[in-house]
């Protein structure tokens, strides 16, 4: 049976004990803080053009990408609103750490109007890719870089800043390489890599 004096030599080896008790939580609070920091992830979306069947270069892309460690969704420009939304919730989640839009053609359209939708849900975009959109866009977000390459005669258009917009719009015309043209524009294994280096550098 414990004494009085017993008790109260147990409890003054639990005040000393304390301090290292907290200690230690503090520590293991420290280190789920970190853990859940590193599970955040870049998130690289590729939009192909119409059909699925003229703008593969973007699987291709998300191959190369994929080797690298990096998360890659592709799909059709069409599902580009419901992409959207799903980016958004991830980065606000804190799943996300960075948002990367590329897309060919049709989907390159299609960049524009998801980042678009991504400022308008206050989420920014890291780095947008375009590749010979069919129609001339406006851009508006908040994207840091916004590259849009595009063979002028041709069916590819500029993108030009719109008043909402933050960031910085490079249009890139390439129609002086014989060698590209709208439906291999996305296939090109040189501009492929100049994409990664740029997608790279942005993370």
């Amino acid at each position: 049976m414990m004494s009085l004096g017993d008790t109260g030599l147990a409890g003054t080896r639990l005040m000393r004990s304390l301090p290292a008790m907290v200690l230690a939580f503090s520590l293991l609070a420290l280190s789920t803080g970190t853990s859940a920091a590193e599970a955040a992830r870049d998130h690289v979306y590729l939009l192909r053009g119409a059909f699925n069947i003229f703008s593969l270069g973007m699987d291709e892309l998300a191959e190369k990408l994929g080797r690298q460690g990096v998360t890659c969704t592709v799909s059709n420009y069409l599902s580009w609103s419901s992409l959207a939304d799903e980016a958004a919730a991830e980065y606000k989640s804190g799943r996300t750490r960075a948002i990367i839009l590329v897309g060919h053609s049709s989907g390159a359209i299609a960049v524009t109007e998801m980042a678009a939708r991504l400022g308008q849900l206050g989420v920014p975009v890291r780095l947008a890719i375009g590749l010979d959109p069919t129609s001339p866009m406006t851009a508006s977000g908040h994207i840091d870089r916004y590259i849009n390459y595009y063979i002028a005669g041709g069916m590819g258009n500029a993108v030009r800043p719109g008043p909402h917009f933050t960031g910085v719009v490079q249009n890139i015309d390439v129609e002086k390489n014989s060698a590209l043209n709208h439906f291999n524009i996305d296939k090109n294994h040189a501009l492929q890599e100049r994409i990664l280096g740029e997608i790279r550098a942005a993370l």
